[in-house]
């Protein structure tokens, strides 16, 4: 199984570019990982959210294969604390034939052609975070997870 990482718009902070950058490297060390990003919709100005979201959504679609396992990053998900994401993807490891994607939407969400396909929808915390820093808390979990199931120290309870 292969985990993928699919962003709308590319991490402009420099700071968080470096912490993601190494917790994926970090992740790398566990399982086959990569962050693919869609680029931002251009004049935005001119459209509504949701012809935002459908013109976003279209893209995430394309970079979706049929064998794909499609979870959502999403404020309405089910919410899962360090340990029990690590029991999930342990789960997923042994469920999950080809691809887990892993979808931070644009800032106004997911159209419903991306709910639709999508498989489930997990939520990282019932405050909300800047799209930057979720991507960053996301990666970071994610090593989190891959250190709880090898018992390694990263994770203290």
């Amino acid at each position: 199984m292969r985990v993928s990482l699919l962003l709308v718009g590319k991490t402009v902070n420099k700071h968080f570019v470096d912490l993601i950058d190494d917790y994926a490297a970090r992740v790398k060390h566990y399982i086959g990982f990569d962050i693919i990003v869609i680029p931002e919709l251009k004049n935005t100005k001119n459209l509504s959210a949701d012809q935002q979201k459908q013109q976003e959504g279209e893209l995430i679609l394309k970079q979706l294969q049929s064998g794909d396992h499609v979870v959502l990053l999403d404020e309405h998900g089910k919410e899962l604390c360090s340990v029990e994401f690590s029991r999930y993807m342990e789960q997923k490891m042994h469920t999950v034939s080809k691809r887990l994607v892993f979808v931070i939407g644009g800032p106004y969400g997911f159209s419903p052609a991306v709910y639709e396909r999508a498989n489930e929808k997990l939520s990282l915390s019932q405050m909300t975070f800047s799209h930057q820093m979720v991507r960053l808390v996301f990666v970071e979990q994610l090593y989190r997870a891959m250190t709880i199931m090898r018992g390694e120290p990263y994770h203290h309870e």
